[in-house]
């Protein structure tokens, strides 16, 4: 059968997205999968949601739910269909992926391994949410409540931009034997 051109074009969208997700080499989570593939290819939403439904119907992909996210993963049948099909892409589209994968798929895997939110539970009281993901697993979430929401987005700003070092000195805190906690009254 012959394919005329939306086919092919169809047919290379879904390649792509196998091929992208064959190179992460592991489960990532819907967003993470999205902005990835937006940002290696001049893709729409509403496409890019068909082409997931189309492969997740055809079982080339799996798709669970954890902590609320909705994660992918490659499946075996979706190895072979791309071993099956990866000639179908243009050289010149592999390579446009393999040169922009690693550093797209790093700072996008930077961007939501590390997230922070509020919300108003009344006027002046605010819940903070900060976390820290890892390989899709939750190492770290804290929920407190902040007075303000000017205190409440002075938390958010603090945890973005050093997450790192206040997950290390709360984990060092909570380590410490008691006699070893000097605390001052």
């Amino acid at each position: 059968m012959k394919l005329n051109s939306d086919d092919q074009a169809l047919a290379e969208s879904k390649v792509l997205i196998l091929y992208i997700l064959s190179k992460v080499g592991k489960s990532i989570s819907h967003n993470e999968l999205l902005e990835l593939v937006v940002s290696i290819l001049d893709m729409n939403y509403f496409y890019f949601e068909q082409f997931l439904l189309d492969l997740l119907e055809d079982n080339y992909l799996n798709k669970y739910i954890k902590e609320n996210d909705e994660i992918y993963e490659l499946t075996e049948e979706g190895k072979q269909a791309l071993e099956l099909t990866l000639d179908i892409l243009p050289g010149i589209l592999k390579l446009k992926v393999d040169s922009k994968f690693k550093e797209n798929f790093d700072s996008i895997k930077d961007k939501y391994s590390i997230s922070a939110e509020y919300s108003p539970i009344t006027e002046t009281d605010f819940s903070v949410t900060c976390k820290i993901i890892e390989n899709n697993n939750t190492i770290f979430h804290l929920e407190l409540n902040a007075g303000s929401r000017e205190q409440a987005k002075k938390i958010v700003n603090n945890w973005n931009k050093n997450a790192s070092s206040i997950y290390s000195e709360i984990f060092n805190l909570l380590v410490k034997e008691n006699d070893d906690i000097n605390l001052e009254k």
